[in-house]
């Protein structure tokens, strides 16, 4: 199971740099990219958010690219998860 969602877009360059550093990280994540499929645009605005990158970890929402918040909130989940 993937530890984040992420919603992007084609042209995004932070969307790049997060999907970069994730995957360094090691950090596996499933991508939604709002211009390739319209739902993933909906599922975006009932998250009450309108710009990309956006990062889902947990209950967690991360806008922009922060690696200190993406971090934190996999410490997060894995203390939920014990």
């Amino acid at each position: 199971m993937a530890q984040a969602i992420v919603y992007s877009s084609t042209n995004c360059n932070f969307c790049k740099q997060l999907k970069t550093y994730l995957t360094e990280q090691n950090i596996s994540f499933e991508e939604r990219n709002i211009d390739e499929k319209e739902e993933y645009g909906q599922e975006l605005s009932r998250l009450g958010v309108m710009s990309v990158p956006l990062t889902v970890i947990g209950e967690k929402q991360i806008l922009g690219f922060n690696p200190t918040r993406i971090k934190k909130a996999l410490a997060a989940l894995e203390e939920t998860a014990k």
